[in-house]
């Protein structure tokens, strides 16, 4: 019944996403949050409600969950409407907009593509470590879930960054302007690693804390505590990583940074786990975070000198000549 609550009406969601990327493309990233914010405050709101029948409201159970869910992201969009209709001038939103062209559709799958792809090979990396941790105790994979848990906070910073960033190096390449794009990319990467680098010590410094948060027993402490302390070593490579990955895809790049998704989850880290358990434990397995992320940094400095050499450089010429 949620399932099918959520998909029918996921009218909502696409209308919130789409209308909120269009204000971060424009530099507009203060009113995403007021959307973002105001739809997770009425879902939040009208759970209790919806859920328990309070304020006169029939009980509804999961059914009740699911349409608080449709409510809040329906009341997103229509915010996320107004802002740009009212407050994103750079764009112009008509019914003559709507008409599919080959031409365009295909422009935004290239660029979108990869991110799909990725999303997905994110799912496939969860279901084969919890295959693998499984076989250990299930206290293992409760802790894998935890560590995803927490971490979604050590980078949502990052992806914040991110979202600022793109529009920024995208709009001074189509300007013709190396030098901004290379600050914003160089300061870019100072913020993302000093803000993955203090999730790295708040982990290294308060994991019983932050495995308190969940009750976890003795021995989820007992698993959890190195595991946690092995796994945020990533983070050192990860703020490098994620800035490259993004500047692939503002320079209309997305296949670069496809395969370095694919090539630290599937090729990587995967394969990797699977050989630590079986010759080094549950111990082991985890070291296969910062081995992958090493890795994925490898792959990304190649990338970014390729981007710099293809098409930053001759920006640079281009502006000496000039």
């Amino acid at each position: 019944s949620y399932l099918t609550i959520c998909c029918v009406c996921s009218f909502g969601l696409f209308g919130q996403v789409t209308l909120e990327k269009l204000l971060q493309s424009t530099g507009r990233t203060f009113y995403t949050m007021i959307t973002q914010g105001t739809g997770a405050i009425i879902n939040i709101i009208l759970d209790p409600i919806m859920i328990f029948g309070l304020l006169g409201c029939p009980r509804m159970g999961v059914a009740g969950a699911a349409v608080a869910t449709v409510i809040g992201q329906i009341v997103a969009a229509a915010l996320a409407l107004w802002f740009n209709l009212r407050k994103n001038h750079e764009i112009a939103l008509s019914r003559r907009i709507l008409r599919p062209e080959g031409r365009i559709v295909r422009k935004i799958y290239s660029v979108g593509l990869p991110s799909i792809v990725m999303a997905s090979i994110g799912s496939v990396m969860t279901f084969g470590m919890n295959k693998i941790l499984i076989a250990f105790t299930s206290t293992a994979t409760a802790v894998f879930g935890v560590y995803f848990k927490l971490q979604s906070f050590v980078f949502m910073p990052t992806f914040g960054l991110n979202n600022g960033m793109v529009p920024i190096i995208s709009y001074n390449f189509g300007a013709r302007k190396p030098d901004r794009m290379k600050q914003t990319i160089r300061l870019s990467v100072l913020y993302a690693v000093g803000m993955l680098t203090f999730g790295l010590v708040i982990f290294w410094l308060f994991t019983p804390q932050l495995l308190s948060i969940f009750n976890a027993s003795e021995t989820m402490l007992a698993i959890g505590v190195p595991a946690l302390r092995i796994i945020s070593l990533s983070f050192l490579f990860a703020g490098f990583c994620i800035i490259t990955l993004s500047v692939c895809q503002a320079l209309g790049h997305g296949l670069l940074s496809l395969t370095v998704s694919v090539v630290r989850q599937l090729v990587v880290l995967l394969p990797s786990a699977f050989l630590l358990a079986r010759f080094g434990g549950l111990s082991a397995v985890w070291w296969a975070f910062p081995f992958a992320e090493l890795f994925s940094l490898t792959l990304c400095v190649v990338y970014m000198r390729h981007l710099y050499r293809s098409e930053i450089k001759p920006l640079e010429e281009s502006a000496a000549e000039g």
